[in-house]
């Protein structure tokens, strides 16, 4: 048993254009080995959910769902609360059963 945290900074674009800068906070507790870098994709699916990502609404539980990047991965992947998340493994080994969320700030250009 463990705690592992995360943390990471992003852009954030609307219509191609850059609106802002995102930092990102995680914590998990639960069985956890190994270390891992990743880079992290939100599309919001409609103006209310970018807004509520704008004003710092947006928290990600154990619930949320992400697809991870390979060949082929978003031929069935659907919005889930207005949000759908894209990750892709940079490196690194982990193993993971646990539990946790993600909590995102937003700072407008």
């Amino acid at each position: 048993m463990g705690v592992g945290a995360a943390a990471g900074n992003g852009a954030v674009y609307e219509n191609g254009k850059l609106i802002g800068m995102a930092k990102l906070k995680q914590i998990t507790i639960g069985f956890q080995l190994g270390g891992q870098a990743y880079r992290e994709v939100i599309f919001f699916e409609n103006e209310d959910e970018l807004i509520r990502f704008k004003e710092n609404r947006l928290e990600f539980s154990a619930q949320a769902s992400a697809v991870a990047v390979t060949e082929g991965a978003s031929a069935n992947v659907k919005y889930k609360d207005g949000v759908m998340i894209f990750t892709q493994e940079k490196g690194g080994l982990m193993y993971e059963a646990s539990i946790g969320g993600q909590k995102f700030t937003y700072t407008s250009l």
